[in-house]
């Protein structure tokens, strides 16, 4: 039986209307589509002293560690690599030194990413390949998750629209949309460790792990996984299409896909990523509930 996440401190603390705490307004604010206990997740990690009082200092070292890299790699072998190691790394360190909550939403964003890609593969109009990723636990990532779920966006893009030029079609509303891969993920967040090395929060973890994701990767691997952000408007423009709502495309935040960045932001960029990820996965939960109350 699982147990139930502990409150965060802004949900048991009392409302004072002189010293308002601001996590309690973004947590009871509705305006962005996140269920409670993925905001209550999100907001416990955002207001951890780690986020306060460390990403400050590592993310302009992250930076000037990925201007180092660059330069490095300009000397070392073209095709130069190590991404066993590297995941090793990352399952690693995130198991021993980042929050319960920071990992719970790690394992998320792949449960999350695959039905989202299986959302419009099955309500595509041709029959489009998908690598679903669902990790259980952190020691999972270790099978290169990271690379793969990178790939797989890259992939599905391209397998949809060649199906789609090929057969002269295009994605259009469907009436009745499939939302059977839709669900919650069942993932355990008080199971995750939890000791007192696990205090880095998700943004600066997510920035001290981006130097080290370039230095095992390819200078191409590196580049295409910093990229793949920008795919998030791609694929809210494909999700509005099919549920005819483009209204929704105000909360993408990467932007243009034709307009390549630096990937100098690449770790804050990532977060956006999540973020966007966690917003569009609920609003598709929120319209499969609809379709099952009408149906």
């Amino acid at each position: 039986m699982k147990q139930d996440a502990p409150l965060p401190p802004f949900l048991q603390e009392a409302f004072d209307p002189r010293d308002p705490n601001p996590w309690l307004a973004l947590y009871l604010d509705r305006s962005t589509p996140l269920p409670d206990h993925v905001k209550a997740a999100w907001l416990t990690d955002s207001g951890s002293r780690s986020r306060q009082f460390l990403l400050p200092f590592a993310r302009p070292i992250a930076r000037t560690f990925i201007v180092l890299i660059q330069i490095l790699k300009s000397v070392l072998p073209r095709h130069w690599a190590a991404s066993k190691l590297l995941h090793w790394i990352l399952a690693t360190g995130l198991k021993y030194f980042v929050t319960p909550e920071a990992n719970w939403l790690v394992l998320r964003h792949f449960h999350l990413g695959s039905q989202i890609l299986g959302f419009i593969a099955a309500n595509a109009p041709v029959k489009t390949i998908t690598d679903p990723l669902e990790p259980k636990k952190l020691d999972d990532l270790k099978d290169e998750f990271f690379l793969k779920h990178d790939l797989n966006l890259f992939n599905f893009v391209i397998r949809l629209n060649q199906g789609l030029r090929d057969q002269g079609l295009a994605l259009a509303p469907v009436s009745s949309p499939d939302f059977s891969m839709i669900h919650e993920p069942d993932l355990d967040l008080p199971s995750l460790p939890n000791r007192w090395t696990n205090f880095i929060d998700l943004q600066t973890a997510i920035e001290l792990f981006t130097p080290t994701y370039q230095l095992f990767l390819t200078d191409n691997d590196f580049w295409r996984a910093s990229n793949s952000l920008q795919l998030d408007e791609v694929i809210g423009i494909y999700v509005a299409t099919i549920l005819q709502s483009p209204e929704h495309l105000i909360l993408l935040n990467n932007k243009h896909p034709l307009v390549p960045m630096s990937t100098l932001r690449a770790g804050h960029r990532l977060v956006l990523h999540g973020l966007s990820t966690e917003m569009l996965h609920a609003l598709l939960m929120e319209m499969k509930n609809k379709s099952l109350n009408h149906s």
